[in-house]
C-alpha cells in the first residue's frame, strides 16, 4: 500500500474527504517526525508500536567493490517497534 492507497482507505473508514484524510496523514507523519526531532523523542501508540530513535555507532567497514577498509560514522536513526496487537495480527497468533 502506497501513501495515496492509505489515503483512500483513510478517508473510506472514516467517511471523510480525501483532502481530510490526507490533512490527518501528514499531521500525523509531521507530528511523529517532530517528536523524534527531540531528545529522546518517543512516539507511543498502545497496541500498533512505539516510534522511537537510536544511536548507531562508528564502525569499520569494507567497501565490497574495492575490498578496502572503510570508517562508517555514527548516526542516529529511526526506529519502529510493534507493539502486541499488531506483531499477533501480523502473525495470525491470538494472544493477548
Amino acid at each position: 500500500m502506497n501513501k495515496s492507497e492509505l489515503i483512500d482507505a483513510i478517508a473510506k473508514d472514516a467517511e471523510i474527504t480525501k483532502a481530510a484524510a490526507k490533512k490527518a496523514l501528514e499531521s500525523f507523519v509531521s507530528n511523529v517526525t517532530e517528536t523524534l526531532k527531540k531528545k529522546d523523542g518517543k512516539v507511543s501508540l498502545v497496541g500498533f508500536g512505539t516510534f522511537s530513535v537510536s544511536q548507531r555507532a562508528a564502525r569499520q567497514g569494507i567497501n565490497p567493490a574495492t575490498k578496502k577498509p572503510i570508517k562508517i560514522e555514527a548516526k542516529t536513526v529511526a526506529k519502529f517497534k510493534a507493539g502486541a496487537d499488531l506483531a499477533n495480527a501480523v502473525s495470525g497468533s491470538k494472544k493477548k
